[in-house]
């Protein structure tokens, strides 16, 4: 982080503008979600949560877990049911969130704007962290080589190739909704690492400017 080019009046700009607000970021796999993420969290003292976070971390009916392993979208009022609670958290309170791909299908994202304004953390924006298919398959296969993600499961080839598919079909008509109501900052993220997140900053103080 101490690459990291930012002033501290732009980085007391943005935090005064995002106050508890949340910010969700969404990406292929390999995209830096993970290390971006963490970056921001640093930097603007906020909690990463992913969706996985949530679920794991909720009582869910097992009717809809059922309904859920075999692919199926969770319906908004049960996501607004969960989430909602979850988000609002006392350790959360009057603290903003950094969302790691939460609300990931299409018909989801509705109900992640309804749970983060009802819970305090309204969505201030969302960071697409755009990568070619290309360069995914290339920093996978470094990763393998190198073993630097460990053993996940997650990380096999066929399972790669299907959450690659998934971005493309459920979770790019999400990002284009929230292009539609002026939320969203997409980054090139084949950048070496300090240049997207100064990117990512500059396109934060932009908007947190332009809002005072």
């Amino acid at each position: 982080m101490e690459d990291t080019l930012i002033s501290p009046h732009h980085l007391s700009v943005i935090r005064t503008w995002l106050k508890s607000g949340s910010i969700n970021i969404f990406g292929f796999p390999f995209a830096g979600k993970d290390t971006h993420g963490g970056t921001l969290a640093k930097l603007l003292d906020a909690p990463v949560i992913g969706g996985g976070d949530i679920l794991r971390n909720s009582i869910i009916p097992e009717d809809l877990k059922k309904s859920l392993d075999a692919g199926n979208l969770f319906p908004q009022d049960e996501y607004l049911r969960i989430v909602t609670p979850y988000l609002s958290k006392p350790e959360f309170e009057g603290r903003p969130l950094i969302l790691s791909s939460v609300g990931r299908w299409i018909g989801e994202e509705q109900g992640v704007l309804s749970a983060t304004e009802a819970s305090g953390h309204a969505t201030k924006a969302v960071i697409y962290l755009h990568l070619n298919e290309s360069i995914v398959r290339q920093r996978w296969e470094k990763s393998q080589a190198s073993g630097d993600r460990g053993n996940r499961a997650d990380d096999a080839e066929h399972v790669l190739s299907n959450r690659i598919n998934e971005f493309n079909t459920k979770t790019l008509p999400v990002i284009e909704v929230y292009r539609s109501k002026g939320l969203l900052i997409e980054v090139n993220s084949d950048a070496a690492k300090h240049e997207v997140i100064e990117t990512i900053l500059a396109r934060l103080y932009m908007i947190a400017s332009n809002e005072q």
